[in-house]
C-alpha cells in the first residue's frame, strides 16, 4: 500500500568518530546532498534535514534542501526529529520517517517500504527493517544490533550480543538490524519525552526505550541490502571507492548513488 509520509534526516557536525562527517565530500558531493537526494527518491510528501550547525544548514541552501535548525543540546536524532514534529505541528497520526544522515546510498525502497510497514499496521507504534546476517562474524560484531520477533513480525528485543543464542553459533534464525525508523509522530513525541531506561542504557541502543515503554515495533525483512554506511575514516575510504564504482558502472549518469 502507498503512505503519506516525510522524511527527516538528522545531521550534525561534530560526530565523534567523523568530525564534519555530513559535510565530507563523496565523488564530488557532499554526505548530506547524497542522503538527501537518496531519500527524495523515496515518494516521501517532503524531506528534510534537522541539524544544529550553521555550516550543515548552508550547505542545504546550497543544494536545494529544506533545513531546519534544532537545539544543539539533543542527545539523538529522534529528539531532534521530536522537536520538528511539536514546532511543526504534525498531527498525531503522521508517519515520519528517520534517514540516517550516514547513509548515502541508501536505497530509497527502503524508506519507501518503512512507511508503508507502519502505515499497513495500524496496531504498531514505530516500524523498522532487518535483514538476514551473511556470516557468523556480523553476528557476533557488538557493533551490528541483532533483533528477535514474535510470530506477528514485531521486536520482542534488540541486542549487540548475538541472539538468539545457539549452542552450534547457527546464525540462519537471527536477524539484523537496519537503524532507518519509522514513526506514528505521537509515539516519537512520546518517546522523546521519556528518559533512557537501564535497558537502553546498558545496550546502548534507543529502541529499548520504546520496547520499555509498551510500544510496538513492527519489523520486516528489507527488500534490498543497503551498502555500508559512514561512521569511520575507513568507511569514508570505503564510499569514495563506491562512488566511483557507480560512476563508471553508469557512464556518468543513471541514478544518483
Amino acid at each position: 500500500m502507498s503512505a503519506d509520509f516525510v522524511a527527516v534526516i538528522p545531521a550534525r557536525y561534530a560526530s565523534t568518530r567523523l568530525p564534519g562527517k555530513p559535510l565530507k565530500d563523496i565523488g564530488g558531493r557532499t554526505m548530506i546532498e547524497r542522503v538527501f537526494r537518496q531519500a527524495s527518491l523515496s515518494g516521501a510528501a517532503e524531506v528534510l534535514v534537522a541539524t544544529d550547525d550553521e555550516r550543515i544548514a548552508a550547505e542545504c541552501r546550497r543544494f536545494g534542501a529544506r533545513c531546519e535548525m534544532t537545539s544543539p543540546a539533543h542527545a539523538s536524532g529522534t529528539d531532534r526529529i521530536a522537536e520538528l514534529a511539536h514546532r511543526l505541528g504534525w498531527p498525531d497520526d503522521r508517519i515520519v520517517v528517520n534517514v540516517q544522515g550516514d547513509e548515502p546510498f541508501l536505497p530509497p525502497a527502503l524508506v519507501t517500504q518503512t512507511a508503508e510497514l507502519l502505515a499497513a499496521r495500524p496496531e504498531a507504534h514505530i516500524a523498522t527493517l532487518v535483514t538476514r546476517f551473511r556470516d557468523a562474524a556480523e553476528l557476533r560484531d557488538p557493533n551490528t544490533a541483532k533483533v528477535v520477533l514474535d510470530r506477528d513480525g514485531f521486536a520482542l528485543y534488540f541486542s549487540r550480543s548475538p541472539i538468539p543464542h545457539t549452542a552450534d553459533g547457527d546464525h540462519r534464525g537471527a536477524w539484523r538490524h537496519i537503524g532507518l525508523y519509522g514513526y506514528r509522530a505521537a509515539a516519537l513525541k512520546r518517546l522523546a519525552a521519556e528518559p533512557p531506561c537501564e535497558l537502553e542504557r546498558v545496550e546502548r541502543l534507543e529502541q529499548l526505550r520504546a520496547l520499555w515503554l509498551g510500544m510496538r515495533i513492527v519489523v520486516g525483512e528489507a527488500r534490498e541490502l543497503p551498502p555500508r554506511h559512514v561512521d569511520t575514516e575507513e568507511d569514508l575510504i570505503y564510499a569514495r571507492r563506491y562512488a566511483a564504482q557507480l560512476e563508471v558502472e553508469e557512464g556518468g549518469g543513471g541514478r544518483l548513488r
